[in-house]
């Protein structure tokens, strides 16, 4: 089937454009009282209230997302994809533990499913709406339970929509699993929630000459009629939105870092002007990492690497171990902030991971000010210049300041305030605690919080305690209030130069583009 460009931009544009994204959160309908009421009363008494895992884990931006019930240890997933019918075929193996007694239980999953195994029993299952699959077990599980669960399907993920879209993408040669906030039902069942964590093993057979690149280290690559097979392995807790799967035909280039982690890049041979910039930049991985340590403390995980697939999207994610890069973000040359940014999350966003999605800041703020970080280090502009320059590109009325970064709501999930209004608050923060505490904060939170999720409240109390300082008015006034700080300097921020207008540092222009790579969500 030949890749419809129309198609794919259509899906763009509903994912990048933040009036779109109530497509993907808006994802359950809200059922009248007295007709509730009725459908409680149908439920059987084997699927009592309190035996039935919830269809959700209760985040109020994507109150779909994830299920209750259980908590999943490891994903193993075996799969087979033929890029010329975009057929993927697969059997998911999901081990788990029981939060609850069970008598039914979902999964977040759009393909079809043709057998369901629970603890090697065969399972009823069928689908509710778009993506849960609710499955019934021969007999009820038991709270604190191991739990082995087997699902067989197959399709088509690209013809699959949930709310309108597909994070599901083809490419001239393959296919690219890579989204935010979810991009796991177009491929394999989860529990589809970043407060669920689990390594993962991903074996991967596609037709001889093709690549199949995923997260963490290669353990194993075979050949056997026709076929070649990938197994990939992730062996630190990781998200479902952070699992990312490529297929194509790719330049594979391998090394090691000082410290002896393996480093995979993968470039698609079809990037066209922009394969050299990509190479330019996603080569440099090694080096922005290193970097990276002596700010945010040693490397998270047990591999390094990125890729950038023949896509028309404009957005990079950073998907665990091996960020997805659009070559449209080298086509104005090289740019290592994109790289920055997305590495910077593999401390604040991967190993650390938000509790719900309206903790967002913890993963945007940081990143972005790690890129202010990277220009002060290069010489293109100090934190504080970029800082100054971006308060005065907003002025009180502006749109804006009406985001609060600590809550903005799922239409502003994504929006540049998030980003550089949470990085202006991290500048203040600097300012205000000084360089030896600040930076003491930006490697002690990693550590502290290593494999697991945190909240905006979780760090207000963490800066606290570390500081010695109280600063929950400094945070509310940063990330919580609808307007901009009436006194800059006194906020965190030098005040604006004679002409109302602070120069703009050499960094600007890279690290403004990565707005529009991740207002995609």
């Amino acid at each position: 089937m030949p890749w419809s460009l129309n198609s794919v931009d259509v899906t763009v544009r509903k994912i990048i454009r933040p009036d779109h994204l109530e497509h993907s959160v808006h994802r359950r309908l809200i059922v009248p009282s007295a007709l509730a009421a009725s459908l409680l009363l149908a439920v059987p008494a084997s699927a009592a209230e309190g035996t039935v895992g919830a269809p959700g884990v209760g985040d109020p931006y994507y109150p779909a997302s994830g299920n209750g019930g259980y908590d999943v240890s490891h994903y193993d997933l075996r799969l087979k994809y033929q890029p010329s019918t975009d057929l993927l075929e697969g059997t998911a193996t999901i081990l788990a533990t029981t939060t609850q007694e069970l008598s039914r239980f979902n999964l977040d999953f759009g393909l079809n499913v043709s057998e369901v195994r629970v603890n090697g029993k065969k399972a009823g299952h069928v689908k509710n709406g778009e993506q849960e699959l609710e499955i019934t077990p021969a007999a009820p599980l038991a709270k604190g339970k191991a739990v082995s669960v087997v699902v067989r399907y197959a399709g088509k993920p690209s013809e699959v929509e949930i709310n309108g879209w597909t994070s599901w993408v083809r490419t001239p040669d393959g296919a690219v699993a890579a989204q935010e906030p979810e991009s796991a039902a177009w491929w394999f069942p989860s529990n589809d929630h970043p407060l669920d964590k689990a390594t993962y093993d991903i074996s991967v057979s596609v037709p001889d000459g093709t690549q199949a690149i995923s997260n963490g280290t290669l353990q194993s690559q075979s050949s056997k009629l026709g076929w070649t097979r990938f197994n990939w392995r992730s062996s630190k807790p990781q998200a479902t939105y952070l699992t990312t799967l490529a297929v194509g035909k790719f330049d594979i280039t391998t090394d090691t870092t000082s410290d002896g982690l393996p480093v995979v890049n993968a470039y698609s041979k079809d990037l066209g002007a922009n394969a050299g910039a990509a190479r330019a930049s996603i080569e440099r991985s090694a080096e922005v990492a290193e970097w990276l340590t002596e700010v945010f403390g040693p490397y998270p995980f047990d591999a390094l690497g990125g890729y950038s697939p023949n896509v028309t999207s404009g957005f990079a994610l950073e998907t665990q171990t091996r960020p997805f890069y659009s070559p449209k973000q080298f086509a104005n040359g090289a740019n290592v902030s994109v790289v920055v940014h997305e590495l910077a999350h593999q401390w604040y966003g991967d190993s650390v991971s938000l509790k719900g999605w309206k903790d967002i800041w913890i993963n945007e703020g940081f990143a972005r000010y790690s890129q202010w970080l990277w220009s002060e280090k290069e010489g293109e502009g100090t934190a504080q210049e970029l800082a100054d320059y971006t308060y005065a590109l907003h002025p009180a009325d502006d749109a804006f300041w009406k985001v609060k970064p600590g809550d903005p709501g799922p239409d502003n999930q994504f929006g540049a305030a998030v980003y550089d209004r949470g990085a202006l608050a991290l500048q203040a923060l600097r300012n205000e605690l000084g360089d030896e505490t600040f930076f003491a904060l930006l490697k002690g939170w990693p550590a502290e919080h290593a494999y697991g999720n945190a909240s905006v409240s979780d760090f207000v109390a963490y800066a606290e305690r570390v500081s010695g300082k109280p600063l929950a008015a400094f945070f509310d006034t940063w990330l919580f209030r609808p307007t901009r700080p009436e006194a800059p300097a006194a906020a965190g921020t030098h005040a604006l130069h004679a002409t109302g207008q602070p120069a703009r540092p050499a960094s600007w222009k890279k690290i403004a583009a990565t707005d529009s790579v991740h207002d995609h969500r």
